[in-house]
């Protein structure tokens, strides 16, 4: 979480850093896993990392009219926005591998409260609800279980377009599950990054 800000490109800091990145690196490494995964016939495997905040967003899941507006921000809420788009991107992505024969699968993990300096910009409050609820959080090695899981067991070989958490497949929310949303935002992401690149 942390106050509104604009990425070096102008976009919501949080939607930038954890969506639009990680949106534009899978996509210029895309190609040579396509030729990878062929040429050796091992399946491909992308994970993006996102969370259960994803259930907490906007109330129309992605703000694309509002998503530089400070007067609407609210740090959760972007938060919550910015991880639903790593599920979206994966579904999309997932339907455009499979429908162009890719050996190559994607999917999303949530890897649970882990003990790191995410809410350093937030309240005392939260810091202390954290320290209060040290118990119920994970260490890293424990948060990485389900990345591991869902990029190296072989019994997940074909599986796509699915959300990990605790090394199960778990429910999303409704925005999640939106194949419309999912393309709008794949579009969305494609504009943002010609007009950054102008």
């Amino acid at each position: 979480f942390c106050p509104f800000g604009l990425s070096e490109d102008g976009v919501e800091m949080q939607f930038a850093t954890n969506h639009l990145g990680h949106f534009l690196l899978t996509n210029l490494l895309l190609d040579n896993m396509k030729a990878t995964a062929k040429s050796t016939g091992i399946e491909g495997r992308i994970v993006n990392l996102s969370s259960v905040a994803h259930l907490h967003t906007y109330p129309k899941g992605i703000e694309f009219d509002k998503l530089n507006d400070e007067k609407t921000y609210d740090d959760k809420m972007a938060y919550g926005q910015s991880k639903l788009a790593n599920i979206l991107h994966a579904k999309e992505l997932s339907r455009r591998l499979k429908e162009g024969g890719a050996n190559i699968t994607i999917n999303c993990v949530h890897p649970g409260l882990i003990m790191t300096n995410l809410m350093r910009h937030s309240f005392f409050l939260m810091r202390v609800l954290q320290f209060a609820t040290y118990i119920l959080w994970k260490s890293v090695p424990q948060g990485a279980a389900t990345t591991c899981y869902v990029g190296l067991n072989p019994q997940l070989k074909g599986v796509t377009g699915q959300y990990f958490a605790d090394c199960n497949v778990e429910k999303t929310s409704r925005f999640a599950r939106n194949d419309a949303l999912a393309k709008q935002l794949w579009e969305f992401s494609e504009k943002l990054i010609k007009f950054s690149s102008k």
